[in-house]
C-alpha cells in the first residue's frame, strides 16, 4: 500500500518545460546556432544539456557561461508573463493530502522553483520540496528521489513517483521506486518502456492508487 508521492514538478504540476526549452533556444540563436526540438528532447532524456550544442561548435566555457547567464534570464521571464497552469492540479493535491505525504523532487534551480510557485498554492499540500541544489547529482541519477525518500523515512515499497519524461523516469528506475508516468506532449518522444505505470492525466492517480 503506498504512503508516499513524490511529484516531478515541471511538466507533471506546471506545465513550463516548453518555456525552458525556448529560453535555451534563444539563448543559443545569439551565438547563430540552432536548438531543434528533437535534438533538445534527445539531450534531455539522458540528461545532458543544451550547451553541448555550443561546445560541439567551439565555443569556450566563458561565452557558454555568459550565454547560460541570458538564458536564466529569459526564462524567468517567462515564467512571470505565460500561463504554466495545468488544469485541475491543485483539485487533485487537496483529494491526494488526505491519503497521501507528498512532496516535489525538481532539477529546478531553487530560485526558478520559488519563482514558479510564488502564490500558486501547490505546494502548500506537500510536507518539503528538493530542489537541484539540495542533493548530490541530477536526475537521471537516483540521489533526488532517495533524498527525498530518506527525509520521509519511508520504505521504497509504500512510494510512488510521478513523472513525465525519461530522465525523471531513469531516476526512479535507478532508485528501485515504483514510477507512474503522466502523459506530457512535450515529451511523447521519450521512451518510457521501464515505467511502471502509465497515466493520461494527473486526475488518474487517484485511481490508479487506490489498487496498489
Amino acid at each position: 500500500m503506498k504512503k508516499y508521492i513524490l511529484f516531478d514538478n515541471d511538466g507533471v504540476l506546471v506545465e513550463t518545460e516548453k518555456w525552458y526549452y525556448e529560453a535555451n533556444k534563444i539563448a543559443l540563436k545569439e551565438l547563430n546556432l540552432t536548438l531543434d526540438l528533437p535534438t533538445y528532447l534527445e539531450i534531455m532524456a539522458r540528461g545532458g544539456t543544451a550547451w553541448e550544442v555550443a561546445f560541439e561548435a567551439g565555443f569556450s566555457k566563458e561565452i557558454v557561461d555568459k550565454q547560460r547567464f541570458k538564458r536564466d534570464i529569459y526564462y524567468q521571464e517567462f515564467l512571470k508573463t505565460k500561463d504554466i497552469e495545468i488544469p485541475n492540479v491543485k483539485k487533485v493535491l487537496d483529494k491526494l493530502s488526505k491519503k497521501y505525504k507528498m512532496a516535489i523532487i525538481t532539477t529546478s534551480r531553487r530560485v526558478d522553483f520559488d519563482l514558479i510557485h510564488q502564490n500558486r498554492g501547490i505546494v502548500d499540500y506537500m510536507d518539503f520540496t528538493l530542489c537541484v541544489e539540495e542533493y548530490k547529482r541530477a536526475k537521471p541519477y537516483p540521489d533526488p528521489y532517495l533524498a527525498g525518500i530518506k527525509k520521509f523515512n519511508a520504505k521504497k515499497s509504500e512510494t510512488i513517483i510521478v513523472e513525465d519524461s525519461q530522465r525523471g523516469l531513469t531516476s526512479a528506475y535507478n532508485a528501485q521506486i515504483e514510477c507512474a508516468i503522466v502523459y506530457n506532449e512535450f515529451t511523447v518522444s521519450h521512451d518510457f518502456s521501464k515505467a511502471s505505470y502509465s497515466i493520461k492525466k494527473l486526475e488518474e492517480l487517484e485511481e490508479l492508487l487506490e489498487t496498489k
